[in-house]
């Protein structure tokens, strides 16, 4: 059984916590894509953990973890980010945790050259969480990466690093003017913070391949939403890898398996981080209200999320890109307190409207088209059947999956782990 769980539209959906649940029913639970530029939120009886890197089944003893070679991995902040889970009780062992062979390692210089273009773009730069993510993917195809396999071959890693420093000054020192890192200090680094990660490093792909052969249930869990995938989403303003759950398999090391079940995950409303279209957004005090309501505040960088009503025009469109067979509606709590809760329900440009998504570059042109639903008024976070939703709630969720077209089969009532209802 390979199941992708993947988010519908910006990122942000809740896709942590919905493999944190999950996962208790996979064996092995697969990063595919991505590195530290995003983070999944995950509350449970342990506490409340925030993930960059790591899958979010290692808070599950008995869940082996993998890391893909579709990710571009910190090694720093990834030694890091163990170090604090350990530190809260969590235990990581190459037992449990898998990273492979292939994945790109996101170097100092990377981040370096993020932070430097987007000082460069000043007014017009693209959101970035200033991690390396565009410089690693970027050099992963211009065949400049070094890859956490080449950590075992010290004389052939001293040797493409020269090369790819070399290369690298070109642009940091020549073109942004800024001091040329060295070969040494790349090296050290590489030593420091790779010796602490070769223990976990293997060929992640013969082993999910077994895995999979042998029968066990593969969870793959994807960062960001549909919406910020580098083909499908609102380019430029987008990650810069795949984020679709088609690439899951890809990306996990494993393309001659197919997926069996594509789980989707989206909010009750909609939130957004960093710039980009985002066509029904909120402003002013009803921006702040639901904001606080939703405590919407990245988890990567803390950064308030740009947040607005249930956007059907994007959802429908991100169900379709994510082949979405069930869908997980969270947060659906955060809009007890409201009187009347808006749903946006199509988009409208020079007096025509249109439920089909549009061409991300001409999406600034259109306006949103609200419905206006009553709220429910009611704390729903203690309900775990569907008849004990209000009425208000359940024709709430009966439109949004009509609207939709999809098929809610999880709804989210509060944060905690068990606080969810199967519909």
């Amino acid at each position: 059984m390979l199941t992708a769980i993947s988010g519908i539209n910006w990122g942000d959906e809740g896709k942590g916590r919905m493999v944190d649940l999950l996962s208790s029913d996979y064996d092995i639970v697969v990063r595919y894509q991505g590195g530290n530029n995003a983070g999944h939120t995950v509350i449970n009886e342990r506490g409340k953990f925030i993930l960059n890197l790591l899958p979010s089944g290692i808070l599950r003893e008995e869940v082996i973890n993998v890391m893909g070679n579709g990710m571009v991995i910190d090694i720093k902040h990834l030694v890091e980010e163990m170090g604090r889970l350990k530190d809260a009780g969590i235990k990581i062992s190459p037992a449990n945790l898998k990273i492979s062979d292939k994945a790109a390692i996101c170097m100092p210089y990377h981040i370096m050259r993020d932070c430097l273009e987007e000082a460069r773009l000043s007014d017009k730069k693209f959101g970035s969480t200033r991690r390396g993510i565009a410089p690693s993917y970027g050099d992963k195809y211009m065949k400049k990466s070094i890859r956490l396999g080449e950590l075992f071959d010290e004389k052939l890693l001293k040797e493409r690093l020269t090369d790819i420093v070399e290369w690298e000054n070109l642009m940091v020192a020549g073109v942004y003017g800024a001091e040329p890192v060295t070969v040494n200090a790349m090296a050290e680094h590489l030593k420091k913070y790779g010796d602490m990660i070769k223990p976990f490093v293997c060929d992640v792909s013969l082993y999910l391949d077994e895995q999979a052969k042998q029968g066990k249930k593969i969870l793959f869990e994807a960062q960001l939403g549909a919406l910020r995938d580098i083909d499908f989403g609102i380019y430029p303003f987008t990650s810069s890898s795949n984020s679709i759950a088609a690439y899951a398999p890809i990306g996990a090391g494993i393309p001659n398996h197919k997926l069996d079940l594509s789980i989707g995950i989206m909010k009750a409303y909609s939130t957004c981080v960093g710039e980009g279209p985002f066509t029904a957004e909120y402003f002013g005090e009803k921006a702040e209200k639901l904001r606080q309501a939703g405590g919407e505040y990245g988890a990567a960088t803390g950064r308030p999320r740009r947040v607005g009503p249930f956007d059907v025009v994007a959802s429908k469109y991100g169900i379709r890109m994510q082949g979405a067979d069930e869908i997980a509606l969270t947060k659906l709590d955060v809009l007890s307190d409201m009187d009347e809760i808006e749903v946006c329900v199509a988009y409208e440009k020079d007096g025509k409207q249109t439920t089909d998504f549009p061409f991300p570059q001409g999406l600034d042109a259109y306006k949103p088209v609200m419905k206006t639903f009553k709220g429910w008024k009611k704390d729903i976070s203690g309900c775990r059947k569907k008849e004990e939703l209000p009425k208000e709630a359940l024709e709430y969720i009966d439109f949004i999956a009509k609207a939709t077209e999809a098929n809610i089969k999880y709804v989210s009532v509060g944060a905690e782990r068990e606080a969810y209802i199967v519909f």
